[in-house]
């Protein structure tokens, strides 16, 4: 079931997930097809986001824009970021070294090459954002050499985060303190309860599939949506995924059918990252009950795995 709209405000629109979007012609959607997109949300009684490009928009489109309750993501680097609810840092040093609003939650990707950053990245990110997100924009590239980085990476910034967390120094960082607070599949779900508008007023799971293959779509604000073997994108189908724990993985189903093929199965790299984190997560709670009770209805039990595929016959 859609619970999300997001819309695409200009070809050349942050990304803020693993895609990287390479396209620079800054046409905007227009003026009529974004009316008509958040009627389409409004009717289907949808969360809606707008994605900015790094240039301001026109009076007339903000004017439309601000006729419906919405969060809005933009780049660090655009014209006018101080109304952002969601801020993107495409480089490591604008998000040590920048500045925004206390209350806006920060996006960084990054790549494989700039994992030990993360730390810095944490540690730049305390009073100044009640959020941070990660997004390793390459996970698909991982070696064996990265997972165990990764792995030692995550083990410094635990020690952090327990000493944070018991100090009463309240930070997510979508890494580990997600799991700690979920006991159910937490992923991206484009296709299923996400769907997005892009500049040619054609629906798609995310804005990835329409950077790879235009003509791939959902439908548009016209004809509606049609999505075929719509299943597919469901949890239910999902054969892997729906045993595993790791709550708190991505899933990108954009990442999935590049690496993999299949929409509904992630790639070796996305488990053993995502069972990483997971461990981690373990890890960090135990030793945050150290120091007293914490969160006893969350219980992350102890695996033998990083890639549930490896004991795919047990289920």
């Amino acid at each position: 079931m859609l619970k999300y709209l997001v819309i695409q405000l200009s070809e050349d629109a942050v990304s803020y997930c693993h895609f990287d979007n390479q396209n620079r012609d800054s046409t905007l959607i227009p003026l009529n097809d974004l009316q008509n997109a958040i009627l389409f949300g409004m009717k289907e009684n949808l969360n809606i986001q707008f994605v900015y490009p790094k240039q301001s928009m026109p009076t007339e489109y903000n004017e439309v824009i601000e006729s419906i309750d919405h969060i809005k993501i933009k780049p660090y680097n655009a014209s006018e970021n101080t109304d952002a609810d969601i801020i993107v840092f495409d480089d490591v040093d604008d998000f040590i070294s920048g500045q925004w609003l206390t209350h806006q939650i920060c996006i960084v990707r990054i790549t494989r090459a700039q994992i030990s950053n993360i730390v810095d990245i944490y540690q730049n990110a305390r009073g100044k954002t009640p959020r941070v997100n990660i997004v390793i924009k390459d996970i698909d590239k991982f070696t064996e050499g990265d997972f165990d980085l990764y792995k030692s990476v995550l083990s410094q910034l635990n020690v952090i985060v327990e000493e944070d967390t018991t100090t009463g120094t309240n930070i997510q960082i979508n890494l580990l303190t997600d799991r700690l607070v979920m006991n159910g599949m937490n992923n991206c779900n484009a296709g299923d309860e996400v769907i997005t508008i892009m500049p040619n007023g054609h629906f798609y799971p995310c804005a990835g599939f329409y950077y790879d293959n235009p003509s791939e779509h959902f439908g548009t604000l016209e004809t509606g949506i049609e999505i075929k073997n719509s299943q597919l994108y469901k949890m239910s189908h999902a054969p892997i995924c729906r045993n595993c724990d790791a709550y708190q993985c991505r899933r990108c189903v954009w990442l999935n059918r590049k690496t993999t093929l299949e929409v509904n199965t992630p790639s070796h790299e996305q488990c053993v990252v995502a069972h990483l984190e997971r461990n981690a997560s373990r890890e960090l709670i135990l030793n945050i009950r150290k120091h007293g009770e914490f969160m006893p209805e969350i219980d992350i039990k102890e695996i033998t795995y990083l890639d549930p595929f490896d004991i795919r016959n047990k289920w």
